[in-house]
């Protein structure tokens, strides 16, 4: 199940989360090492963006649940379907 995610983090400034978001990125890498996700994205002036690709919502779920532990954020979150399904999709 691969998931785009846009985080828009509480409105403090930024000088006073700036070492606690230095935390996200290697939080981040390690999702990537693993296969839960595709690619991170910083968003210009704040928030990010990611894919993850996860077997469960529950696991979507835990991974939101970290992220908001290092940086405080609400999310958008929209269910992408790879181009090879929607095509199969489209034929039948």
């Amino acid at each position: 199940m691969i998931f785009l995610v846009i985080s828009s983090p509480e409105l403090v400034k930024p000088s006073l989360v700036k070492e606690q978001r230095k935390k996200y990125w290697p939080w981040a890498q390690d999702k990537l090492d693993r296969g839960l996700a595709k690619s991170f994205y910083a968003r210009t002036g704040r928030g990010a963006v990611a894919i993850f690709n996860v077997g469960s919502n529950e696991t979507l779920h835990e991974l939101l649940n970290e992220w908001s532990e290092i940086v405080p954020a609400t999310f958008q979150i929209y269910p992408l379907i790879e181009p090879d399904s929607i095509t199969k999709f489209l034929e039948k």
